[in-house]
């Protein structure tokens, strides 16, 4: 089964009330939230409704919150490969 994975891009303040109702029921209140719906025609027509404001892709699986987070989390950009603690506990100090 796939699913449609949608991702708030774009805020809708200033638009009609109509938009701002099909957000809500996608379950989209914040920027950059993401929601997963099986695929199917009525969840379409809504993502029509709204498509300048979402992001749309087809997945396999849904993911959960978490899994979420941890793809968006940037990589640091180093290792650490010791911290200070294992640095110092072989030496002693006399």
């Amino acid at each position: 089964m796939t699913y449609f994975r949608i991702t708030l891009m774009r805020s809708a303040i200033g638009l009609p009330a109509r938009t701002n109702m099909v957000l809500h029921a996608l379950g989209l209140k914040k920027r950059m939230a993401t929601v997963f719906y099986p695929v199917s025609l009525d969840v379409a027509g809504q993502i029509m409704k709204v498509k300048e404001l979402v992001s749309v892709q087809e997945v396999d699986q849904p993911l959960t919150k978490a899994q979420v987070h941890m793809q968006r989390k940037p990589d640091p950009g180093y290792y650490i490969e010791q911290t200070s603690e294992q640095q110092w506990e072989g030496r002693r100090f006399e």
